[in-house]
């Protein structure tokens, strides 16, 4: 098959080129999507359902190999390792979108595989990695119900800018990554710089117009050189089972399915699947379903348990714990959890609770990353959020390992809601820890209300606190309810997960997450303003815990003193091969970071520590200042004064006059070489020397 080629400009003249029939051939479907010289591929293939499959196994990879940017990989083997946390929040990114585009009962494997072969510095290749997958699919013979079109939104000085450069990224107050069909949004995650709900509005409408310019050249691409559609096999409960499930689930479920505890709630259903079981295996014995006969009545108990409780929420606005669909559940607030840790934040909704620790470091415990994409190959992170799931949180136990994909988008999710009212140029490096010790619905936000108590409680002069809560929705034809903060089984049995951040001044953060193929800006703005007022309402019991960062840092924190002396200096501080500042360091056990324009950095363990490091470096840098006292060090003993050091390397002359308001004869009646000695700076001599004055001193001390 010989290439073919689709290119389409959107607004601001942003030129991107589809191609497929190049390379991959055997796959299902491959292309590539090209911005400026940024190229990134993608290869979509499916494989058999595996047995007793009753979900879509939709897998989605990106890597980012050093080989697009033309330089090596760091480190000792030079060869890319496992996938970074920026390539796992890629492939989430791209994953969302895509997942609700096939048919429901289509069980069968399906793998996306993005890679990204050529890197210009420029474009960004994020969310042309999304693109791209659904160019493959669209391609494929596979049963994708798209094409979607998705871009990054930035707004710099008043204006929308599709797809914009990375430069550009920097200047932006807000930061959207968009998927959707055509008039319908799908996916949208990003932060923004306090923004109101109305530009978001203007953001997805301007993003809409984009997302249309994408689809109609995926759709002209497939004509070109797509596959036609396969047939697709799909997995459904056998009619008699179903039949079953329903007659014996009447009546049933109408009181369970509405226990307000989740545990107690679980339970009741779970003895209602375990009667049901019994009741069918004797009904099935010896007949063709009976193999599969727990398989396809817990899937069609599931779908009963999924119609009780989205109907009673559309018909009679009854929730599964009790509430109104406006209800916030119960909230609870507290700082100063533990002793040791610099600051923490306990923060309850419900069930769901999250302790948030946060931690003060040096400027060297910044994060550190590799590159791939930015012209600055080595990045640095001053402030990050670590999400941790343990089993317990659901009561459950389980396999013990690092963090997965879902931890490192929620913990993602919570830093840059929280990065928005960070201080600029704060000298500290911050690490926040989300532990979860209780989860029914939204941890990711529930860390964001813990972490901004814990950075208040550190210390740390955020610009004000940032709560985070989530809207469900459940849709049936044209009737939709929009739920406030939704719980566990909401969320399962529901059709969005919409999480939005935000201050009293505005929004910080977001994430879209839909089971169904789209939705309207309308009703996703609906769901902006519900999320608004329920906000305001933790932000008051947020504010109401502590109002404001503390003013002194938890005894146990480090200190950060930074101060500017002359560049003159410098080599004095240093020392010879370092010798002086090595000392101050192993005297007092700081950190010191001098910089070329004079910036010097002390990072101590201990206020005591601080101190002393600060007194050894004015030491060496300070300048000779007259009339200013100083205690200094007798050094050389002459007819006519004394040589004292009173600053590094720093000797004035006190005359033998200027030792005492009477009569000295001899300076040893005075002193003795190395005694201590209180001087005054009173001028300098013709030559420039330093001209000191003890008499002076004394009678300024009484």
């Amino acid at each position: 098959m010989s290439e073919k080629s689709i290119t389409f400009k959107m607004a601001g003249d942003r030129e991107i080129t589809i191609s497929t029939g190049k390379l991959a051939r055997l796959a299902n479907g491959s292309c590539t999507v090209k911005q400026g010289d940024t190229i990134v591929f993608s290869a979509a293939c499916s494989g058999k359902a595996k047995e007793n499959a009753d979900f879509l196994p939709l897998q989605v990879d990106y890597r980012e190999k050093y080989s697009a940017s033309g330089i090596f990989p760091g480190g000792f083997i030079k060869r890319e390792n496992r996938p970074s946390d920026r390539e796992i929040l890629i492939c989430r990114m791209a994953d969302r979108p895509l997942r609700p585009l096939f048919p429901n009962g289509y069980f069968d494997e399906v793998q996306v595989q993005s890679t990204l072969l050529s890197a210009d510095f420029v474009n960004e290749p994020d969310v042309l990695s999304i693109l791209s997958a659904s160019v493959a699919l669209t391609v494929s013979d596979l049963p994708f119900e798209g094409p979607i079109g998705a871009l990054r939104v930035a707004l710099i000085d008043g204006k929308f800018i599709a797809n914009p450069t990375i430069e550009e990224i920097k200047k932006s107050s807000l930061e959207l990554i968009y998927a959707g069909l055509a008039d319908k949004i799908i996916m949208i995650e990003g932060d923004a710089k306090e923004l109101d709900e109305e530009t978001f509005r203007k953001a997805f409408e301007f993003a809409n117009e984009q997302v249309k310019i994408q689809i109609d050249a995926q759709l002209e691409l497939a004509k070109l050189a797509g596959k036609k559609k396969s047939t697709p096999k799909l997995y459904t409960v056998p009619a008699k089972v179903k039949s079953l499930v329903t007659s014996f689930c009447q009546g049933k479920l109408d009181e369970d399915c509405f226990i307000p505890g989740k545990e107690e709630r679980n339970n009741a259903l779970k003895l209602i699947f375990t009667e049901m079981l019994e009741k069918a295996r004797p009904e099935f014995a010896g007949q063709e379903e009976e193999t599969k006969l727990e398989f396809h009545l817990r899937m069609a108990f599931d779908a009963e348990v999924q119609k009780t409780i989205r109907d009673a929420i559309l018909i009679k606005g009854k929730r599964s714990d009790g509430r109104t669909v406006d209800d916030l559940r119960s909230l609870h607030a507290e700082t100063g959890f533990l002793p040791r840790p610099h600051g923490t934040g306990l923060f309850e909704r419900g069930e769901t609770q999250a302790l948030v620790m946060a931690t003060l470091g040096s400027p060297k415990d910044a994060q550190e990353s590799d590159s791939i994409v930015s012209p600055e190959r080595l990045t640095k992170k001053t402030f990050f959020l670590h999400y941790n799931f343990p089993n317990y949180s659901v009561g459950e136990v389980g396999r013990i390992a690092g963090p997965g994909r879902r931890e490192i988008g929620h913990g993602n999710l919570a830093e840059r809601s929280l990065l928005q009212v960070m201080p600029d140029k704060y000298p500290y490096t911050v690490r926040c820890v989300s532990e979860i010790m209780g989860s029914n619905g939204s941890t990711s936000m529930a860390s964001i209300c813990g972490g901004s108590l814990a950075l208040m409680d550190a210390g740390v002069p955020i610009k004000g606190h940032v709560a985070g809560i989530s809207c469900g929705l459940i849709k049936e034809g044209e009737k939709a309810v929009l739920l406030a903060d939704i719980i566990g089984a909401e969320d399962h049995y529901g059709d969005m997960d919409f999480k939005v951040a935000g201050t009293k001044k505005g929004i910080t953060g977001f994430q879209l997450d839909l089971k169904i193929p789209g939705i309207s800006i309308d009703l996703i703005m609906e769901g902006m303003y519900k999320n608004k007022t329920n906000r305001e309402k933790i932000l008051d019991v947020l504010y109401n815990c502590i109002s404001s960062p503390k003013t002194d840092l938890s005894p146990f924190a480090p200190r950060i003193h930074v101060m500017k002396i002359s560049t003159e200096k410098i080599g004095a501080l240093i020392g010879p091969g370092g010798k002086i500042i090595k000392g101050i360091c192993e005297l007092t056990g700081a950190q010191i970071d001098v910089k070329d324009d004079g910036t010097v950095t002390i990072f101590a363990t201990n206020k005591n520590a601080l101190e002393t490091a600060l007194d050894e470096v004015n030491g060496y840098t300070a300048e000779v200042e007259i009339g200013k006292i100083y205690r200094g060090k007798v050094t050389g003993i002459k007819e006519f004064g004394v040589f004292v050091e009173f600053l590094p390397n720093q000797e004035g002359l006190v005359h033998i006059s200027e030792l005492a308001d009477y009569r000295v004869n001899n300076a040893e009646e005075i002193c003795k070489l190395g005694d201590k000695m209180t001087v005054k700076v009173v001028g300098f001599d013709v030559r420039g020397k330093i001209k000191l004055s003890r008499k002076a001193a004394l009678a300024e001390i009484k």
